[in-house]
């Protein structure tokens, strides 16, 4: 009795674990793996209007710097380039700070997805050793708990479509214990380079991007599940 209770909860853990690590890799990839998504979204936005004369390369290039920073792939956003006919810094102290807090969450998600992977090779390892059917768990498993974890955050996701901007702050206040992500756009360039409608748009590809994957889980988990009825009842 404790085996099969046992075995359903590891599926659908492994299913948790699953989705944890797509939605992670769903914002890893739009953010740094779309070729041309930034030049589409700052022309888009006509942001250039809203910073001193820079060329679209340019920004392209401190982008390019940015995505590489919160990577852990450069040691610090100390990024310098040719704006308004001089050369200097593009980010201020304040946007450097709270960068450091933006590169802590990125890193801290791509932590988190080791995790999940250690957690469903545990899990799959675990229901192996202790003699469940791996066969016949795991497909249901991950389709119901797919679906579970799935329809809370399209749930989530509605809720926060009805008022961006307020959970846009709701956010900031859940991640960040300092006032740092409060920029000013007559000093600060981030606020103009990723205007509010950016985070929109990003959000919307991410939530296509996951829909896509989560979909194919569930038709992939759900095929299997017929192929084992099926199999079932020609034994029968």
């Amino acid at each position: 009795m404790i085996k099969p209770i046992l075995h359903r909860f590891l599926g659908i853990l492994t299913a948790f674990a699953l989705m944890f690590t797509l939605l992670i890799t769903s914002v890893e990839a739009v953010c740094y793996w779309v070729p041309g998504y930034y030049q589409h979204e700052y022309t888009k936005y006509s942001v250039l209007d809203n910073l001193p004369s820079m060329t679209m390369d340019d920004l392209l290039i401190v982008t390019e710097e940015m995505m590489a920073y919160l990577r852990g792939n450069r040691e610090d956003l100390h990024v310098k380039t040719v704006m308004g006919g001089e050369y200097r810094e593009f980010f201020t102290e304040r946007e450097i700070a709270h960068m450091e807090d933006v590169q802590g969450l990125f890193l801290a998600a791509v932590f988190l997805r080791r995790l999940c992977l250690v957690l469903i090779f545990f899990c799959i390892g675990t229901i192996y050793l202790t003699k469940g059917n791996l066969r016949l768990i795991l497909p249901k498993m991950l389709f119901f708990g797919t679906l579970l974890f799935f329809g809370t955050a399209a749930v989530l996701g509605l809720i926060i479509s009805t008022d961006f901007s307020k959970y846009f702050i709701v956010f900031h206040h859940i991640f960040f214990d300092n006032d740092l992500w409060i920029l000013d756009p007559s000093v600060d360039m981030l606020i103009n380079i990723v205007p509010e409608p950016f985070f929109m748009d990003t959000a919307f590809f991410i939530l296509i991007l996951y829909g896509f994957l989560t979909l194919l889980v569930l038709v992939i988990s759900f095929a299997l599940m017929r192929k084992n009825r099926l199999t079932m009842h020609k034994k029968d």
